[in-house]
């Protein structure tokens, strides 16, 4: 298969990095060819803290990719999460020259580069800029302004931020590991592509995208992201607190965790008890299914109710921003028995598992369809959408050629239109790719 047919999904998470090599299908489904997945060492609530073997569970999860699918992996499209990130909103405005002319894509170009030059903390640096709504001319709530009249163009933007240093050391790593960097999208919004339906998007609805180092949020609301955040918490604290709780090592921690933990301790008998072999000969320890229970559940009710403060922030309470499709919960944490309850006995919302097979087609391993494999499904689909908006650029690139051809056979004096479109090109063309080379100027410096 040739290269120009697949893209690649990279997940670097706490506990473990997942590569996904997929495809469009001719339905617009997305098609799985290959996937690999390696233990995380090295990434410590969602920030790189050892580059050296970051690299290494890397290059392990894309060889096992590779292996899978027969593919060669190139370049890739990676994550980005961890407590440096923030997002703030921010309106901005332009006043178009002409206004008998309609709005173009430029224009929206234009006013989203604009907002790229804002002076951040030293340090921070923008990683998205999100338009919300636009207002023409003072007329507010326009959802597409394109092909509208007007001289002043304005729109609100959700701007995400990230620490510069911690966007590098993710670069840093991909480059060590032998692969291009395609583009760094936030991890909250990539697991929101997956699972998501368009209904839910416009009703309203949080992902709450429960990771090993940390708890990602993302709310939609008529269609548009409104508010997100990562919360440095995830199903690691509560392996921890298992492990301090019963004094047992992290591996049986995990384990007692994935195969009787519970987030509701009235469901257990007191009478049901698990015995976990001792150390090196010391007596077994016998733990009670009960106290297993009670310690998840504390820490997971702390979890939960740092998520539910940032929905009410955002503004859940009030009438009009009322979320009505409710939570969905994805991520590897989300697979907690009694999860769904608890979070819906907390915050009074309807709650669902969040399963990334919205996009996938019919034939998908059904591996890949777990809420593990969210965000990386995510990924791959931002990986896509980028390749299939270049191939647009480029296919707009190849007929500007063409038409100059013909102006030059002509000898026609019509030449601004032309030069009008190249430019347009060449606009929407840096909006893409104006961050990765961003980013490669950073990491040759770096080196």
């Amino acid at each position: 298969m040739e290269q120009g047919n697949y893209s690649v999904g990279l997940d670097i998470g706490t506990t473990k990095i997942v590569a996904i090599i997929g495809r469009e299908n001719e339905y617009g489904k997305i098609e799985i060819l290959g996937t690999g997945r390696s233990k995380s060492l090295g990434v410590h609530r969602g920030v790189v803290n050892n580059i050296t073997q970051t690299i290494s569970s890397i290059q392990q999860a894309v060889e096992q990719a590779e292996l899978n699918s027969g593919l060669k992996i190139g370049s890739v499209v990676v994550g980005i999460a961890g407590q440096h990130i923030r997002s703030l909103h921010h309106s901005d405005y332009i006043t178009r020259p002409n206004s008998e002319e309609v709005i173009d894509n430029d224009d929206l170009d234009k006013l989203c580069n604009q907002v790229y030059k804002l002076v951040m903390l030293p340090g921070e640096e923008i990683i998205h800029v999100l338009p919300q709504e636009y207002k023409v001319d003072g007329q507010s709530e326009i959802k597409e302004p394109v092909g509208m009249y007007g001289g002043r163009l304005e729109a609100n933007f959700h701007v995400v931020v990230g620490q510069v240093s911690s966007i590098k050391n993710i670069g840093r790593c991909i480059k060590s590991a032998g692969l291009d960097l395609g583009n760094i999208t936030l991890e909250p919004l990539a697991s929101a592509d997956a699972v998501l339906s368009q209904e839910e998007k416009e009703a309203g609805v949080a992902l709450i995208d429960i990771g090993g180092g940390t708890t990602d949020l993302a709310i939609f609301k008529d269609g548009i992201i409104r508010h997100t955040c990562v919360i440095p918490f995830g199903g690691n604290v509560i392996t921890e607190d298992i492990k301090e709780g019963c004094s047992i090592i992290e591996k049986q921690a995990e384990l007692l965790k994935i195969k009787f933990g519970s987030a509701w301790p009235g469901e257990n008998k007191d009478n049901e008890i698990v015995s976990i072999p001792g150390l090196r000969g010391r007596e077994p320890k016998e733990i009670t299914l009960k106290n297993l229970s009670k310690i998840i559940h504390a820490r997971v009710v702390e979890i939960v109710e740092q998520v539910y403060v940032e929905i009410k922030n955002y503004g859940h309470e009030e009438q009009k921003k009322k979320l009505i499709a409710g939570i969905v919960l994805t991520g590897g944490g989300s697979q907690l028995k009694h999860l769904k309850q608890l979070v819906e006995y907390i915050t009074g919302m309807d709650t669902r598992i969040g399963y990334p097979n919205e996009h996938l087609a019919g034939d998908s391993d059904e591996e890949v369809a777990s809420p593990l494999y969210a965000t990386a499904v995510g990924l791959l689909m931002n990986a896509l959408e980028a390749k299939k908006k270049n191939q647009v650029v480029e296919k707009e690139e190849v007929h500007n050629e063409n038409e100059e051809e013909v102006l030059v056979g002509q000898e026609h004096n019509n030449m601004g239109a032309k030069t009008k479109t190249a430019q347009h090109t060449e606009e929407r063309k840096s909006i893409f790719d104006k961050w990765s080379e961003k980013l490669k100027d950073f990491l040759d410096n770096a080196e």
